[in-house]
């Protein structure tokens, strides 16, 4: 019986809160809590406010919030992560790192 090894990766994550009337960290722990679904154990999450775009497609949206979670997770999960968010309203762009 073989392992998993786990990777040590940071998940960026830039929403899309133009419809979102409920508090920021709601939209975080649903984050959380997806991630621990596809089997990632997840650390230290950081709000890391309203960032502005640099390169603005829609000129009426400009900015949105950006959050960070460090998490650690088998080597599969990237494209779990892909495949999970790829419909999600809330979620814009996802950015994973290895760390």
């Amino acid at each position: 019986m073989t392992e998993t090894q786990q990777r040590n990766y940071r998940a960026t994550f830039i929403l899309d809160t133009r419809n979102y009337e409920q508090p920021i960290e709601t939209l975080v722990s649903a984050l959380t809590s997806a991630l621990t679904e596809l089997g990632a154990t997840t650390g230290d999450s950081r709000n890391l406010g309203r960032q502005e775009f640099i390169r603005v497609t829609d000129k009426h949206h400009t900015g949105d919030v950006y959050v960070q979670i460090d998490l650690s997770a088998p080597a599969e999960l990237p494209g779990k992560v892909q495949e999970r968010f790829r419909l999600d309203k809330t979620v814009k762009r996802v950015l994973l790192e290895t760390l």
